[in-house]
């Protein structure tokens, strides 16, 4: 299920981007050669996921929250260089991710075998940049696909990147649309009489489509302030468009009603972030995060990091790191059974409730220069742990290894 994996994505892509650094030096190569295209590198990333609660949406608001997820992610860089000092790259990924959720199981738990208590997600994607290798500017396309039982996505982005001042000031724009179709799964007790159950083998009544659609930008301005200090200002304002409600989840109001869950079909939200990267030294480096987030349904939030990567030689290292993150959340939340009957939108998703939560691991990464286990092809290797807590109850436990081929 698409939510589902907002969650476990959130998690997943704080952990492949907490390794960014600002305003990264650009190669400067005065004389150039045409070049056949060739293999820059391959990133295999592998997770796992699990989480435990008893705050189901899916029933209300509670319940069993028990989710696993396995996610697998390949990505082939290949470049080639022209005359010009121009180099084109192209990046191919391809990610199956495979979840198990007892929550899921809920929607029908009369059936023998729910087709949504597991599922497969295939996202394959292609990304490809046109860069200046002498001034660092580029500009370039991307297209991706995702695939899984009850969710389809289509998307497309548009890069820019523009350096100046001796290449120690670098901007930053990304923009991005996913066009989405998903089916419209009720609860079995909802469903009025002849709807589809949303399995696949319901070929006579099958449930409908409905779209949401959602359009993305992302601003960023990197300084370099001194050799120790870097720093980056980030705005990624955001808009979507259609059913956002999650119509599988159910709500339950005073009088005794059940309904499904009903949401505004618009939503704003506006992310403002600061990084700043300070070296200490040739072995501590501090870098730290900042963001504010808020929406148009009310929420407001506020986030800050710390990682502190450890340096014991050129090609070890271990960077424990913490986040907290406290949250306002939406006027449309009420727990079980509190909502007003009168009430137009309303929600028991807890991720969309008031609460704060904890962020904590450490990655281990070694880059030895004749390869891992002597393999000098693969160059470096990356063990992340982050344990997850969150006042809600809701708590999860995140491995990931990641391999680079060069």
């Amino acid at each position: 299920m698409r939510k589902i994996y907002l969650r476990v994505l959130a998690l997943y892509l704080g952990i492949l981007s907490s390794h960014a650094q600002t305003a990264v030096p650009v190669k400067d190569t005065s004389n150039y050669e045409t070049r056949k295209l060739k293999v820059d590198e391959v990133n295999f990333v592998s997770a796992y996921y699990h989480q435990n609660g008893n705050n189901s949406a899916v029933t209300g608001g509670i319940g069993t929250e028990n989710l696993t997820d396995f996610a697998n992610t390949l990505d082939v860089q290949l470049s080639k260089l022209t005359g010009n000092g121009h180099k084109n790259t192209f990046n191919f990924e391809l990610g199956v991710d495979h979840y198990t959720s007892a929550s899921s199981d809920k929607i029908d738990p009369y059936s023998v075998s729910s087709a949504s208590r597991q599922d497969t997600r295939v996202y394959p994607s292609i990304n490809w940049t046109n860069s200046n290798e002498k001034t660092g500017n580029a500009y370039g396309f991307s297209l991706s696909y995702s695939h899984e039982f009850d969710y389809q996505s289509k998307g497309f982005g548009f890069n820019l990147t523009r350096v100046f001042n001796n290449k120690n000031t670098q901007f930053d724009f990304k923009a991005q649309a996913f066009l989405d179709t998903w089916k419209v799964i009720l609860p079995v007790e909802l469903r009025p009489p002849g709807y589809g159950s949303g399995s696949h083998r319901d070929e006579r009544n099958p449930v409908p489509n409905a779209p949401r659609n959602s359009f993305s930008t992302s601003l960023s301005l990197s300084q370099v302030i001194s050799t120790r200090l870097q720093a980056a200002f980030i705005v990624e304002p955001s808009y979507q468009k259609g059913l956002l409600a999650t119509k599988y989840q159910r709500d339950y109001f005073t009088d005794g009603s059940e309904r499904v869950e009903n949401l505004p079909s618009g939503r704003y939200k506006l992310p403002v972030a600061i990084r700043l990267n300070y070296f200490l030294d040739d072995h501590f480096v501090i870098r730290t995060f900042y963001r504010y987030y808020m929406d148009n349904w009310g929420i407001r939030a506020h986030t800050a990091e710390i990682e502190v990567p450890v340096k014991f030689s050129s090609f070890a290292s271990i960077s424990p790191f913490y986040r907290y993150n406290t949250q306002q959340g939406t006027r449309y939340f009420t727990p079980y059974g509190l909502h007003n009957p009168t009430d137009v939108f309303y929600t028991s998703d807890y991720d969309l409730s008031t609460l704060h939560s904890n962020f904590i691991g450490a990655n281990l990464r070694l880059s030895p220069p004749n390869g891992i286990f002597g393999w000098q092809h693969l160059n470096t290797l990356e063990l992340r742990y982050g344990h997850y807590m969150r006042s809600t109850g809701l708590n999860s436990d995140i491995l990931t290894l990641a391999l680079k081929f060069k």
